[in-house]
């Protein structure tokens, strides 16, 4: 990463913690931004900050649990008293309850929707008034193939992730007029502790696998390197738009 590329910006990553989120604080704070780190347990962000400090940035954690806009509003206010200014959103906190969906329940339905939608759209809401305030920002959804595929078992998350990418544009298209950029990206099946369950099961792999033309599944490395290239001014014209980090799933 240029060390240099985000020098003097504060960026904002949801689901932080660990996997894509983690990922994606650590790039960027190689790429010279100081991090917010948006936690729905604050206590067990030690990992990723002791990471970042190694960096040499600055690691700020706080409360956050995006299902919940008391804490979305608690946790910018907290922030921009302490930065004074946000210029990039990562919205990676995501949730999923694989069922069939003759079998899925209400309550992972309400659960799925409050974070995955809700929590996106009110997170880039509270964040972007900020953005709209300084007349300039970054905003980068995590989305997921999902949204572009149909998976068996995944109705409830793939709905969802389709929705990502569909308000991306809406965003895109309602904030141009301030300078702020609205862009996704959209996974293949990425190792990460969610997926460590799944990914270790041998059948299951072949099975996603075959659908890979790359023939691999991602690591979070993957996701977090087109996230920072989308914050930096070298995206500067891309807005609206959600990039498949698939290996190629999605193009047959």
């Amino acid at each position: 990463m240029n060390s240099q590329l985000l020098e003097g910006k504060v960026a904002l990553i949801t689901g932080a913690a660990k996997g894509i989120g983690m990922a994606c604080a650590i790039a960027l704070a190689e790429s010279g931004a100081n991090i917010i780190l948006g936690l729905k347990d604050k206590s067990k962000g030690e990992e990723v900050i002791e990471k970042i400090k190694k960096i040499g940035r600055d690691a700020y954690p706080i409360q956050m649990d995006i299902s919940k806009l008391p804490e979305i509003n608690s946790a910018i206010t907290e922030s921009i008293k302490h930065y004074h200014h946000i210029d990039i959103l990562v919205n990676n906190a995501g949730i999923g309850f694989p069922n069939n969906a003759e079998n899925a329940t209400e309550k992972d339905f309400d659960e799925t929707i409050n974070v995955n939608i809700k929590g996106t759209f009110f997170t880039a809401q509270v964040v972007g008034r900020e953005m709209i305030k300084q007349k300039s920002g970054k905003i980068i959804n995590i989305s997921s193939q999902a949204g572009f595929v149909a998976l068996e078992t995944e109705s409830i998350y793939c709905l969802t992730k389709a929705a990502i990418a569909h308000l991306t544009k809406c965003l895109a298209l309602e904030w141009a007029k301030y300078n702020i950029t609205v862009n996704a990206v959209a996974p293949t099946f990425i190792r990460t502790p969610g997926t460590r369950n799944w990914l270790g099961n041998e059948e299951f792999y072949q099975s996603v696998i075959k659908r890979i033309p790359l023939g691999r599944v991602g690591d979070p490395c993957e996701v977090a390197a087109p996230v920072v290239f989308l914050a930096s001014p070298q995206a500067s014209l891309i807005t609206g738009a959600t990039l498949m980090i698939d290996g190629g799933w999605t193009i047959q």
